[in-house]
């Protein structure tokens, strides 16, 4: 099912003569702003200095655009530049420069894209999977890769596991848990439901995130910051978000230059061999982690 998007979107307007107004002082406006991505203003004379900061202590792939009507006697005229990196755990990066004199200053509008991970990952394809649930059970493949319903472009190596709520959701690879989200207690199939998506990200030692959406109400049993294991209970399935029943949507995502996640093949380890492409309507008996590569 589709579920909560995992890149992030601020857009806001500025005035670049109120800039001038607080001459040299550094000050953020909030406009890019969350618990993650910061984008601060700085005036250094007749220029402006923008700096982008990850606030957080793990990777993320940004894309911002800065776009100004600038006015030049009675005319206005546009100006677009953008500027796209990856900041590792709480680094600060110069971005561009604009003018800041009475001239050229206008309105600034500055938009801004950025997920986790980093742009230079490379995903071991070599890895294999544990199923992300409890050894000796099995669940039922709803959709799998490339599903023509829902799993396509970001989501095209997407798995979604026929699950109650409440059942044991279990880490199909060691890595941080990087993310959470646990507060939300509503699915919905309308537009706009994503939202409301409970899910643990956990980043994997390649720079690629594995992802578990639609868990339920406080729905995570560990925390940011700890390192899990593979088969290691992380959570609790739910039917939270953009769901039409209860499940587990899994995946491993890579961030890609334009600051989105697009999801990657993995390949998985069960009782009967190993799966490369899990299939609707599948079952798949779950083995102990320390069996994978055997």
């Amino acid at each position: 099912m589709i579920h909560s998007r995992r890149f992030h979107t601020r857009l806001c307007r500025i005035a670049a003569t109120a800039a001038i107004m607080l001459a040299s002082q550094n000050y953020a406006w909030g406009k890019c702003d969350d618990d993650w991505l910061a984008i601060d203003e700085n005036r250094d004379g007749d220029v402006l200095l923008l700096t982008a900061r990850n606030l957080a202590d793990f990777p993320i792939t940004y894309s911002v655009r800065v776009r100004s009507e600038a006015a030049s006697d009675t005319r206005q005229h546009a100006r677009s530049k953008r500027a796209n990196g990856t900041l590792a755990g709480r680094q600060t990066e110069r971005l561009m420069t604009l003018p800041a004199n009475d001239d050229d200053a206008g309105d600034i509008s500055i938009s801004c894209t950025w997920t986790i991970g980093s742009r230079n990952a490379t995903h071991d394809d070599d890895y294999l999977y544990t199923l992300p649930y409890a050894t000796g059970t099995s669940y039922r493949v709803i959709q799998g890769f490339d599903s023509r319903f829902s799993h396509s472009g970001v989501e095209q190596y997407a798995v979604d596991f026929k699950m109650d709520v409440g059942t044991p959701v279990h880490a199909a690879r060691d890595g941080v848990v990087a993310r959470i989200e646990e507060s939300n207690d509503k699915g919905c199939w309308q537009d706009g439901c994503g939202r409301y998506a409970n899910y643990i990200v956990i980043m994997h030692d390649d720079g690629t995130t594995g992802e578990y959406y639609h868990l339920q109400y406080n729905g995570a049993l560990v925390d940011v910051g700890d390192r899990v294991e593979a088969g290691q209970k992380i959570g609790l399935s739910g039917n939270t978000g953009h769901t039409a029943l209860p499940h587990l949507h899994f995946a491993v995502y890579k961030a890609t230059s334009r600051a989105l996640p697009q999801s990657v093949p993995v390949t998985f380890v069960s009782a009967d061999g190993v799966v490369h492409k899990p299939r609707r309507g599948h079952r798949y008996l779950a083995v102990p982690s320390h069996r994978v590569g055997d």
